[in-house]
Parts: structure tokens; sequence; C-alpha cells
């Protein structure tokens, strides 16, 4: 990958123990995907090699001989569907696949890499993970927050741990990348692998995150029962609110896969209240009942926040509850009737089990990440772009956060399902 700007990943070294992965395909140590693939993307080349991404997938020749091999897993941030999926995922190919016995579970996130906090890892086996995936939630725990990268390197050095993946969103991957900078200074041969986990679908370099699918299909049916709530009253007001701290996908993908929703409320795009109260009432005026959706993180400009948690996150306001209180106020004072019906699903979402098509995309994910490791592979995350899977330096990744484009075509088309304005500001 050299030449590639910032898209190379860090190798420890050249692979010198031949793969014993069998029966399958292997993929060239130069094969890349292209980061623009539009046919612009190309004219600006101007002659010079575009920017890849190094695509994922098994190789000849590893850099760790599997048999003295030791793994950790550690899952951090919120609860996401598919966590156990992964964390099954990564076991069973470690062991099948490459012949790696000792893989450890992390319990409670970045705590498991300290011992003062006492969590006694796991020892994952086939057996031990074998039906996990039909639970919801970690079996390893998680938290919250960063701990020192000297004492969680320590750790790795000290329990003889030549391998750390680590299961999280932007911040998860940000101290990923901390400690694999601590492991370059040392100049140690410890590679650090990450597999992004957000159901807010906001990390770059990668198409989806696991877990999203899963929120958008569980969303369609809180968004169903507002809709019959809203039309079994006079002026019935279905409101949900969904994921979304600062992209608005879940609820923007949801919105368009339930065609029940008349307005939808995102972070990506401001708006005043007083034009989305007008606005209601000529809906009610018009169709007697309405639905809208809103993200977590829309509107904080109307709400209080309160400080950051442990992991240095604003801690929003509450716009589902604020928006509630808002429409009733409203239509109360201007002595007309508006019969709202709330909805909150977020944590039977977060701790709900992964959908089918999510289950597989957690194992793809899980296996790619392993063939990355085990090839020495390190500071990176696994990732999907252009139907292709690959392998992303972590900051490339974490850089900044996804988010929907208000100009963009997809932002269109909720807003031609919804028929709601273009602007509320």
């Amino acid at each position: 990958m050299a030449g590639n700007g910032g898209y190379r990943v860090r190798r420890l070294g050249e692979g010198t123990f031949p793969s014993p992965v069998e029966g399958t395909y292997f993929v060239g140590e130069d094969t890349g995907v292209l980061v623009d693939a539009t046919i612009e993307g190309c004219r600006n080349c101007k002659g010079v090699q575009p920017p890849y991404l190094e695509e994922a997938g098994p190789r000849r020749r590893l850099h760790f001989d599997p048999p003295r091999t030791g793994v950790a897993i550690v899952t951090c941030g919120g609860l996401c569907p598919g966590l156990n999926d992964v964390v099954r995922a990564l076991t069973m190919v470690l062991w099948h696949r490459y012949g790696v016995r000792r893989v450890l579970g992390l319990r409670y996130g970045y705590e498991g890499l300290v011992s003062a906090f006492g969590h006694p890892p796991m020892i994952l086996t086939p057996d031990e993970v074998a039906d996990i995936h039909q639970q919801g939630g970690t079996i390893l725990g998680s938290s919250r927050g960063p701990q020192d990268v000297r004492i969680m390197t320590d750790y790795l050095v000290a329990n003889g741990i030549q391998v750390l993946f680590t299961i999280g969103g932007d911040g998860t991957q940000r101290g990923s990348l901390d400690i694999a900078q601590e492991i370059e200074r040392r100049g140690l041969d410890i590679a650090v692998v990450g597999i992004p986990k957000t159901i807010d679908n906001d990390i770059l370099m990668t198409d989806r995150t696991f877990g999203f699918e899963t929120a958008v299909a569980m969303s369609r049916g809180p968004i169903a029962a507002a809709h019959m709530e809203a039309k079994g009253v006079r002026n019935g007001v279905g409101l949900v609110r969904l994921m979304g701290r600062e992209s608005g996908f879940v609820a923007a993908y949801a919105s368009l896969a339930s065609s029940d929703v008349n307005l939808v409320l995102i972070p990506e795009v401001p708006f005043r209240l007083d034009p989305v109260l007008q606005w209601l009432e000529h809906r009610l005026e018009r169709k007697s009942h309405a639905v809208i959706v809103v993200a977590e993180g829309a509107g904080q400009e109307l709400v209080l926040e309160s400080g950051k948690d442990a992991s240095g996150n604003r801690n929003l306001g509450d716009i589902g509850l604020f928006m509630r209180a808002a429409i009733r106020s409203h239509f109360a004072k201007a002595e007309k009737t508006a019969n709202v019906r709330y909805i909150d699903p977020s944590y039977t979402i977060r701790s709900a089990t992964a959908s089918a098509d999510d289950s597989v995309f957690c194992f793809r994910l899980a296996e790619n990440a392993v063939h990355a490791a085990m090839a020495g592979r390190t500071g990176m995350v696994v990732g999907l772009w252009n139907g292709r899977f690959v392998n992303v330096p972590i900051e490339q990744a974490v850089a900044t956060r996804k988010k929907v484009d208000p100009g963009g075509s997809f932002w269109q088309s909720v807003l031609n399902n919804t028929g709601q304005p273009a602007v509320l500001a």
C-alpha cells in the first residue's frame, strides 16, 4: 500500500507463517478498492493512481503463528444488536480456521484491560459462544470511557496477548488507536484491530455498521403503532423518538421504510419550533392526524444539555419529551385539540438480537477482522466500501462523523416520501 497516503494500513511485518486456512481464495497484498468509484473521481486523478482502501480477506502468509498467539476481545460503549454475533464469529474463526486456542473475553469494556478493576477475563471457546448470538447485549459486558493507555498496554504484555479486537463506536476506536500508538512507541509486536459498532451508522469509510439494519427494521413497529394511535383519535399526533445523536440515519431510513411518517426531524437539518407547530396545525386541519419522527440529537438548541458522559459525548436534552410538551402547550393555548401519543423504543431496540441480515454482516466483519490481524495489520477497522470489505486506518474512520447530507438524493427521497417542507427554520 505504499504511496496511498492516509489510506495505508500499517503492518507489523512481513508474513512468515503459511496460512492454515483451507478451501478458500486469498487476497493479494496490494489488492484495493477505490475510495471514489465515480467517473469524476477518476478524472481528478490526472494520471496518478487514485486513492484506494486495502481489500480485506485472508492472506497466504501470516505474521502470527496461530498456535502461539494469544487473542483478547473487548466490547465497549452502549448496547447494540449484533455484539454477541461478533464475539461468537471472532471466536469461531480464530478457533476453527486458524487454530488459535487462547481467546480471552475482557469484561466491561476497557476496564477489562486494567487489573485494578478486578474483572477476570472469560475463556472463550466454541462451546462457550455456541448460542450467544440468540441473546441481545454482550456476554462480555460493556462500559464507557477511556482508561490509561499505558496500563492497558502493560496488561496486554503481562497476559501474553498478541492480538486485541475492539468492538465499539468512534470513542472506542479512538481508544483503540491510542493503544496501537502506544504499542508502536514501545516497539511491541501486538496487533489492534477494530470492528466498528454504532446503531447510528455514523462511522466514516464504511457503507453501514452492524446493528443499524436491525434498528431500522425494529423502528417500523413503533412507527406503525404511532400511526394507528394517531388515526384512532381526533387530531391525533403520533410522536416517535429514535436513535441518532449526531446523525439521523435511523430516523430517516425508518421513516422512508414505513411510509406512514409525515415529518422527520434530524440533527443535520435545523428547525425552529414555530414553523413546525404551524405545519402541524395545517396538517391536522387537513388530515386530522399526523406522525412525527424525531432523532434524539435533533433540535438540541431548544433543550437543556447537562455536561458530558464518561465517553466525552454530550448529555443530550430529551427532544422527544420537549416536543410532546411543546405540542400540547401550543394547542392548549390556541384552545385547539391535539392528542399526542409518545413512543420511545430506544432501549428495546438496543438490547435486541440482530436481524438475519445483520447477523450475516456481523460474521463477515468479524472474519475479515481475524484475517487482517493474523496477517499483521494493526491500527485499523474493518468496513464495507463499494460492496467490498476493506481495511481502513482508524484515523480515517474517526476523522469526523458520517452524516445525512441535506442536499443529497437520500434526504430528497425522505422529503418526497413524507411530503414535509424542505425548510422549517
